[in-house]
């Protein structure tokens, strides 16, 4: 008997029923920010997600009601992440849980370019900062 290998890739559309495909690399900040550009892509009740640009840093801050995952597409830095500082770049993946510390400061030339999908919906009133 033969097996039949499906690529993974080729069931997606089977699998997700997209309102709308996003490719990530066609998505550019304004020609001018100050410091951080957001661009909602999509949510639902369950989860947002976000490209985000950052020029400089992004302040101490938690979530508490919610978690969230930063991919990173851009460029690099140096991120808080409750304790630990380390150091993430293009293709890296960071889980960051429920009331953790975290902030970025940018290392690179380039602005980072992030993913951010957080869950449950992130509409901003459990965002904390912390000195």
């Amino acid at each position: 008997m033969k097996k039949i290998i499906v690529p993974f890739l080729f069931l997606v559309p089977l699998l997700v029923k997209a309102q709308s495909v996003q490719l990530l690399d066609t998505i550019k900040a304004p020609p001018s920010y100050e410091n951080s550009y957001v661009r909602p892509i999509a949510s639902d009740s369950l989860a947002s997600s976000f490209v985000i640009f950052i020029k400089k840093e992004v302040k101490k801050h938690k979530h508490v009601l919610h978690s969230e995952h930063v991919y990173v597409l851009e460029g690099e830095g140096e991120l808080l992440l409750g304790e630990k500082t380390i150091t993430i770049k293009k293709d890296d993946i960071v889980f960051i849980p429920k009331n953790t510390v975290h902030s970025v400061k940018v290392t690179s030339t380039i602005p980072m370019k992030i993913l951010s999908v957080q869950a449950p919906l992130f509409d901003g009133k459990d965002r904390v900062f912390v000195e």
